[in-house]
């Protein structure tokens, strides 16, 4: 099914395998991650993450077969959704964020389809949720929590710079910013000074801003343990540039700091 001219919201395509099964769904953004997502998926179904919540594929426009059918099926996903409209990141979360919410879902969980991160830790944010936190961030920084081959150069962006920015303009202490392993509860992202859906949001927009949204709005938030691995070798697994990336990420962070993105 096509959905197309919703105000705030990339058309999209909606692949629906199974039919709403928990309270609770898990939005995975992916673009060309083919082998990544198999394996993270791979790993989802060995520790039952499909019980316990819905996998929503959020597909940016994949053009690697990463998304074939029967391996989507196969690994356990509920509903592929796959962007027509324009946008990157921000794009794909609030097409998964609208559907999710159509669907009548409690919360959302959200996590890179790179593997990563410990999709087998879903289970301490549905717990978090069920408690009534509005925003829970994963952190690979605090008690329980590890990190795992990160190049010094990313370890020290989020220490140095990305973290204390977040915090700064959260009125509360993050660790692990730049980290998109998140639980947000229904009323977060329906709030009516929260937003989500405006197409200012085009690509780490969103993540910057509703990292800090909640504290600011004196919702229930906290962190949890996760883990992030980078492969002990070869290319590093991300969609941020070295030079031009980083730069559109530190102009993100300075605009939302100056409550550029608050409605």
């Amino acid at each position: 099914m096509l959905y197309h001219n919703i105000k705030g919201v990339p058309d999209f395509e909606c692949h629906e395998y199974e039919e709403k099964k928990s309270r609770y769904c898990l939005c995975i953004p992916i673009i060309n991650e083919k082998e990544n997502i198999r394996l993270e998926l791979h790993r989802a179904r060995v520790n039952k993450v499909h019980t316990l919540c819905d996998i929503i594929i959020c597909d940016g426009g994949s053009t690697d077969g990463g998304t074939d059918e029967d391996m989507m099926r196969s690994l356990g996903v509920n509903t592929l959704l796959v962007k027509k409209g324009p946008g990157k990141q921000g794009a794909q979360l609030r097409m998964g964020f609208y559907w999710a919410l159509k669907r009548g879902y409690q919360g959302i969980i959200t996590i890179d389809g790179n593997n990563k991160d410990s999709i087998e830790d879903v289970v301490k944010f549905i717990e978090k949720l069920d408690e009534g936190y509005d925003f829970i961030q994963g952190s690979r920084f605090i008690e329980g929590g590890q990190a795992i081959n990160t190049p010094i150069s990313r370890h020290i962006a989020v220490k140095l710079i990305h973290a204390p920015v977040i915090s700064f303009t959260a009125k509360e202490k993050f660790t692990d910013t730049t980290n998109n392993f998140r639980g947000y509860s229904v009323k977060y992202l329906t709030h009516p000074l929260v937003q989500p859906f405006r197409n200012v949001f085009k690509t780490y927009e969103l993540l910057a801003y509703l990292s800090t949204r909640a504290s600011q709005l004196k919702l229930r938030t906290c962190e949890v343990p996760v883990t992030r691995a980078y492969p002990n070798s070869g290319k590093v697994p991300t969609k941020i540039s070295p030079i031009k990336g980083n730069s559109e990420l530190m102009k993100i962070l300075l605009a939302n700091a100056a409550g550029r993105y608050n409605p």
